[in-house]
Parts: C-alpha cells; sequence; structure tokens
C-alpha cells in the first residue's frame, strides 16, 4: 500500500464502524511484515531501529494517519497492529515519534512548528522523541530539575533526561523544561515544553541498557546550556500542565493500543503452542486447567479491545477523559503481563532461555505498565475519578 493509496482508503470510508475496516487492517498487517519482522532480531540487538525504516514506514503511509478525529480509528488499528508484531520496543520507538511526540506539535504547536517539524516526521525524514522523565521526576512532576533559562533569544537548557525512546537516533527532542519559579507543593507550575536540536554538540545522548524494550533506543540524554530559541516554545511558556493534562490522556490511549496488540500476540502464540506441544501422546490444551486458562485470556482480551476501543471513540469526538483513558491503559497493560507470565510457564524450560520469543514477551510486558503512568498511579487516578455511593 502506498501513502497515496492509504489516504485514499481513509477517505474513502468516511465515518467508520468498527469491525470494517479488515482490508486495512490487512493491508498494515502485510506491510509490517515486510518491512519490520525479517529485521526486527537485528534492531534487538542493535538496540535501536535502522534509520532508513522511517523512510520506509512513511513511503508505505503508516506516518500520516490522523491523531484526532474519525481518521484517528486507522491510527488505533495501526497501533494495535504495531503491538500485534510482537515487538514492544519497535511498538514503543514508532508510538513515540508518531504519536506520543506528534501530539504535543498537532495540538500545542504553531502552524510554523507544524511545518518544520510534524510534516518531516510524517514524511520520515525526522525522527522525534520526548523527552519527559528524570531520574527524581517520573510521575512526580513537580521534582522536575531541567531548567530553560531565558536569553532574551530563547533559552538555555540544563539537566538530564532519562529512560527515554529514541535516545540516539531522534533528530529532534519535545521537552519538558523548568521555566519559572512556583511555591506550588504538588502539580507542575513554571513549566514549558520546548523543541530542542537533538544533534546540537551541547547535547549529549547514551543509550540506558534495559531489560526488555530493547529495540526502542532507550538512553539517556544531558543537555549542557544548550541554546533554543525562542520560536521553539510549544504552548504557553510556564503552563505546560495545561497541555500535559490533555497530551498524556491521549498517551496512555496509544500505550493501551499498543499492549493490546501485544497481548493479543501472546495469546495468539500461546494457544497454538499449547495445541501443538504433547504431553503424554495429548496436546498440551487437552489439560481442562490449561483450556480455562487460555479461555480466560481470550474472554479478556475481547472485553479489554472493546473497552479501548471505547476510548478511541471517546477520543475521536473530543470526549476522552482521564478515567476512561486510565482504565484502557491500565487493562490492556495488566492483560499483557499476565499473558506473558502465562506463556513462559506453559513454555517451560525452553521459554525461559534468554533468546526465547516468550522470555522477550515477558520482559517487553513488564515496561508497558510502567511507561506513560505507572499502573499504581492509574488505580489512583480512577479511584479519585469514582464517585462515592
Amino acid at each position: 500500500m502506498t501513502a497515496a493509496n492509504a489516504l485514499a482508503l481513509r477517505k474513502q470510508h468516511g465515518p467508520i464502524v468498527i469491525g470494517t475496516l479488515d482490508v486495512f487492517r490487512d493491508e498494515v498487517r502485510q506491510i509490517l511484515g515486510e518491512i519490520i519482522l525479517p529485521h526486527a532480531d537485528e534492531w534487538e540487538a542493535d538496540r535501536r531501529m535502522d534509520k532508513s525504516v522511517w523512510r520506509s514506514l512513511a513511503d508505505h503511509g503508516l506516518l500520516q494517519h490522523g491523531l484526532s478525529g474519525s481518521d484517528f480509528l486507522f491510527s488505533a488499528i495501526l497501533l494495535e497492529e504495531l503491538g500485534r508484531t510482537g515487538y514492544a520496543g519497535i511498538r514503543a520507538s514508532i508510538g513515540v515519534h508518531a504519536y506520543m511526540a506528534a501530539s504535543y506539535l498537532e495540538m500545542f504547536g504553531t502552524p510554523e512548528q507544524r511545518e518544520r517539524y510534524l510534516e518531516p516526521c510524517r514524511r520520515g525524514s525526522l525522527v522525534a522523541g520526548l523527552a519527559i522523565s528524570e531520574q527524581g521526576s517520573g510521575s512526580d512532576l513537580h521534582a522536575l530539575s531541567t531548567t530553560a533559562v531565558a536569553t532574551g533569544a530563547g533559552y538555555n537548557v540544563s539537566g538530564t533526561k532519562t529512560y527515554i525512546a529514541n535516545a540516539t537516533t531522534a533528530d529532534v527532542f519535545i521537552t519538558l523544561v523548568k521555566s519559572g519559579q512556583s511555591t506550588a507543593t504538588r502539580g507542575l507550575v513554571g513549566g514549558s515544553l520546548l523543541i530542542i536540536d537533538a544533534h546540537h554538540e551541547s547535547v549529549e545522548r547514551v543509550q540506558t541498557p534495559m531489560l526488555g524494550w530493547h529495540s526502542a533506543d532507550i538512553g539517556t540524554i544531558t543537555f549542557r546550556d544548550t541554546p533554543v530559541p525562542e520560536g521553539a516554545l510549544i504552548g504557553r511558556q510556564d503552563r505546560a500542565i495545561l497541555h500535559l493534562m490533555r497530551a498524556l490522556d491521549f498517551e496512555r490511549l496509544a500505550a493501551a493500543l499498543l499492549a493490546l496488540g501485544g497481548a493479543r500476540h501472546c495469546i495468539e502464540l500461546l494457544d497454538a503452542f499449547t495445541r501443538a506441544h504433547k504431553i503424554n501422546g495429548a496436546p498440551l490444551s487437552a489439560k481442562q486447567s490449561v483450556r480455562q486458562e487460555i479461555s480466560n485470556l481470550h474472554s479478556d482480551l475481547e472485553t479489554t479491545r472493546h473497552y479501548t476501543y471505547h476510548a478511541a471513540q471517546q477520543h475521536i469526538s473530543g470526549t476522552l477523559s482521564t478515567r476512561t483513558a486510565s482504565i484502557a491503559k491500565l487493562q490492556a497493560t495488566e492483560l499483557a503481563r499476565r499473558a506473558a507470565a502465562v506463556c513462559l510457564q506453559y513454555h517451560g524450560a525452553r521459554g525461559y532461555t534468554e533468546d526465547a520469543v516468550p522470555s522477550r514477551i515477558y520482559r517487553d510486558a513488564a515496561a508497558g505498565s510502567i511507561a506513560a503512568g505507572p499502573s499504581e498511579l492509574l488505580r489512583d487516578l480512577i479511584y479519585e475519578s469514582s464517585t462515592a455511593p
């Protein structure tokens, strides 16, 4: 499928009902099978994707699907199919570039910023990263220590960001900085979002070895008085919290769709293995306990999928709430973790070797329940949004 064909297919359908885009889903799966899967193990070993893949993704129209409106349903299918490749590092790298980092540019960027940065992202000629987390500031944004000092011509940025996807391959980072003073004890006041040139000589980038997500190019970024022009400010200065609240809900929806695809891949792998693997002449799936466990996973996958697409429809209509996004992300990532644990257990020792597929899935699944808000934080958000009887 070319970019033109993908765009034509989107326009042809107009308002979409879930389940009617099987042709599109099949096309996406075929494309990912051709340009991603043959190289996935190599990228896992290299701890990053080859930069040429971005152009290839763009040439096939996979970086041009919308982040809002009815067009987002095509993106939801793409995100789920990225998860279904079974390589969470790859899905994280692409998800951050095409959706999470890009969302700040689309939602809050100026027309000039969208033309200069977002359009090249969609063409695959520019790779984006999202630099929010710090060693002491993950969920607690009040502890943010990366600072931006006004210079009259822009800002000088100093500080270190950690656990950043596309760390050594990105061309720009959408970066959260502390730009003003605040006496608040909670939340983030005085924070701003800046677009920072990743290739500037004052930017140091090193990979951070992680248990999973190997091909996501996770790393640490240090800014040492990095100059940033005034025109690189996204949205309102010192009011990044207003943008983060909306962007984080979208990020959690994207993470839920990616994890949903990952859970589906894992359950399909587990189902196939238990039907084929024999013990005493009978398939493992002949055991009632095994059949019940897999049936429960299939059932939870279907309910989670419906709820996640319900969240996607809310986003399409502009009504996505923090509660809905949090529930979708919590359910999808926790299902992926549970499925990965069962898959590893049923494969036995053969699944526990370092290079075994169940081992990779198990390592990767743990990261999904941490990134974009850990499960514990999401449970707090869900509880706080609940109404007491």
